[in-house]
């Protein structure tokens, strides 16, 4: 089983430590065009529309500076940087040592920035969103999605993908359909149904919890992933088709 996760909008930057190593980032292959998206942010970063540019509100000025030396910040494992909503649902910290060992080896985060790394590789705080466009990159969703192709398609291989992402972040990716199921999140109400979008990144960081918490194997297939989630939310799976990958309704009852 694999965990697609989005990043967090908000970061929490290490308070010390070495600079980024990329070497030791998962899927180094995408070293060069993580390189090209980093001196891309950085020029735009420096810029003195810098906020407008990355569509950001005076509040994140510092965030804004800080792309400006990514390559000199102290970097901190992904599950330290990243939080916020999902993140703390998720719960990493309050882990057992080997619950956590399977969220690092379980969870991959698709990036603006790095792509896709995995969730004990060490990064710097930035701010970047997917749906960003940068001189020279372009969209981001467009730029990443075939060098994602090219580098995830054998991680995935034989995996049950659990897909938490936001659709800015899906677009850069589209895994296989067959073994890929998207995480939807319901509000019902006397019978009416809503979709939930804020809260939603809860329930999501809820579930991976829940995947990499409970007891038993981990779910190979649509069917257990529902038995799965079954076990603490009314929920149900849509099949999918050759193209369009199957999904997990969680329902939400008012």
């Amino acid at each position: 089983m694999l965990i697609l996760l989005p990043p967090s909008e908000g970061k929490t930057p290490a308070a010390n430590g070495p600079a980024i190593e990329w070497e030791s980032l998962s899927f180094p292959e995408l070293n060069p065009h993580r390189a090209m998206v980093l001196e891309a942010l950085g020029t735009v970063s420096a810029h003195e529309d810098a906020l407008a540019l990355l569509g950001v509100g005076a509040s994140l000025r510092d965030d804004v500076e800080r792309n400006t030396r990514l390559h000199d910040e102290p970097a901190a494992p992904a599950h330290q940087v990243y939080s916020g909503v999902l993140y703390d649902a998720l719960g990493y910290n309050s882990m057992t040592p080997t619950q956590r060992r399977k969220a690092t080896e379980s969870i991959l985060v698709v990036s603006a920035l790095w792509g896709a790394i995995g969730f004990g590789d060490q990064v710097p705080a930035y701010r970047l969103s997917m749906g960003t466009a940068l001189p020279d990159v372009g969209r981001l969703a467009a730029y990443w999605k075939p060098h994602l192709n090219a580098s995830l398609a054998k991680r995935a291989e034989g995996e049950l993908l659990v897909d938490c992402r936001s659709s800015t972040y899906a677009a850069a990716w589209a895994p296989p359909a067959a073994q890929t199921v998207n995480v939807n999140v319901f509000s019902e109400s006397n019978g009416k149904r809503t979709v939930v979008s804020h809260f939603a990144k809860h329930t999501r960081g809820e579930l991976a919890r829940h995947l990499l918490t409970r007891r038993g194997k981990a779910p190979t297939t649509p069917a257990q992933l529902l038995k799965a989630a079954s076990e603490v939310w009314t929920t149900e799976i849509v099949e999918g088709t050759a193209r369009k990958p199957h999904a997990l309704n969680i329902i939400l009852s008012n």
